[in-house]
């Protein structure tokens, strides 16, 4: 069963998620965007999404390219949930994970960090 919410309430969500990194490290964030969709249209269970150059990843030349996009799936991650207490939750890992990725940390460490 999925948790009712309306669209401005996630995007609300997201925001507030956005609100609990650090400013140390959104201070660092360069070029990106973080987007709320309904879902990712091949992978419909997908939460959240990196798409782009980690800056750990970026050499000299980058530049002149567009923002990465970090893009959050709404409609997954509400029909995911039990409660709106659980959406606040899982909105707030995700947008950590796809940060985590914005900054060069994979999959494997962040799953040992507690945020898989």
């Amino acid at each position: 069963m999925s948790v009712e919410m309306t669209q401005l309430r996630f995007e609300e969500l997201v925001s507030d998620a956005l609100d609990l990194v650090p400013a140390g490290l959104t201070d660092r964030m360069d070029n990106v965007v973080v987007l709320v969709e309904d879902r990712h249209p091949e992978d419909p269970d997908l939460l959240g999404l990196y798409e782009g150059v980690a800056l750990t990843e970026r050499t000299s030349d980058y530049g002149g390219e567009l923002p990465d996009r970090i893009t959050i799936y709404r409609d997954a991650v509400l029909e995911m949930c039990e409660d709106s207490d659980q959406v606040v939750d899982e909105v707030a890992i995700t947008v950590v994970h796809e940060i985590a990725h914005h900054f060069g940390i994979g999959e494997e460490r962040l799953h040992e960090l507690g945020w898989g």
